[in-house]
């Protein structure tokens, strides 16, 4: 049975504290397991949940700024003693190559990992598997940083009733679909006539960023969107200089590109409590929760077909 839920494994900013580990979020998508930004104590925390280094199919940097990336050169180690058999595949900003290969081999360990590496130096598609895509585009955040978004390809729900009503089954539904027409006697039926839209589901990954216009785009209609909120808006001269989002921004961000489910993370030590996030965001958007270290939360049900 497929599942397609974020299962959070750190959600501090710069400094964990005694309840929050540095970032990791981990994304359960039928076949694939999406790492990304494994900070420090990333491999312990997958203990918990039951996450291991072989569900791990790609591992996703957004920068190089140490909460976000020095638990990959464990998991590096951690892939490679687990014998991990597919190949992982990294992406990563291309202008922190130095850093990726620091990282990469940080100590002595035998490496017999299937490791390949994809460092991100313009924005586009990164992989594309048919019904699955991986996209990223830069943000703002005074270093290269770079968001992500899962997109599954949308698809037709053929209607029975109609299908029968146009008298088309077994091979020709094939064709049909295939060719998006097909003749029934003297007539042509259309795919539009016999079935309805089965929108594909999506995710964004905004991390480390100012409000921006890419934000926006990367997190247009998701279905799940994990974002930063770093700041509360009490504070938010403090998140502009430093290059990050207040919760009522991260909210803004989900209500204006209409993604469904708003994540918040990435919390300062200064504050002690997620309840504030929680209700500064859902003034401006209902559907927001404050991420904890062990949650696990799925991505909302797929849309009715229209």
């Amino acid at each position: 049975m497929s599942a397609r839920e974020l299962v959070v494994l750190g959600t501090a900013s710069q400094v964990p504290t005694r309840y929050r580990n540095h970032n990791g979020y981990f994304l359960r998508w039928d076949a694939e397991g999406i790492l990304f930004d494994p900070g420090e104590g990333t491999q312990r925390q997958m203990i918990v949940p039951g996450v291991t280094a072989s569900m791990i199919t790609r591992i996703c940097i957004t920068h190089f700024h140490g909460d976000h990336c020095l638990g990959f050169a464990s998991m590096v180690q951690r892939i490679s003693l687990d014998r991990v058999p597919q190949t992982v595949h990294v992406y990563y900003p291309g202008s922190g190559q130095v850093y990726y290969d620091r990282l990469r081999r940080a100590s002595i360990f035998h490496d017999v990992s299937h490791i390949e590496a994809h460092p991100i130096n313009a924005p586009g598609e990164l992989f594309e598997s048919g019904e699955l895509s991986l996209r990223t585009l830069p943000l703002d955040h005074g270093v290269d940083a770079w968001g992500y978004r899962l997109q599954e390809r949308g698809s037709r729900t053929m209607l029975p009733e109609k299908l029968a009503a146009a008298g088309l089954r077994g091979p020709a539904v094939g064709e049909l679909l295939r060719d998006g027409q097909v003749r029934v006697g003297d007539r042509i039926v259309k795919v539009e006539e016999v079935s309805v839209e089965r929108p594909g589901q999506s995710m964004a990954f905004i991390m480390d960023t100012r409000l921006c216009d890419n934000a926006f785009e990367l997190a247009r209609g998701v279905d799940l969107l994990v974002c930063e909120s770093t700041y509360l808006d009490e504070d938010a001269d403090k998140a502009h200089a430093n290059g990050h989002m207040t919760a009522r921004e991260a909210a803004i961000l989900a209500r204006d590109a209409g993604a469904r489910r708003l994540v918040l993370t990435h919390f300062s030590q200064r504050y002690q409590s997620t309840k504030p996030f929680v209700a500064e965001a859902r003034e401006i958007h209902a559907d927001a929760v404050a991420a904890r270290d062990g949650d696990t939360i799925p991505v909302p049900k797929r849309q009715k077909a229209s």
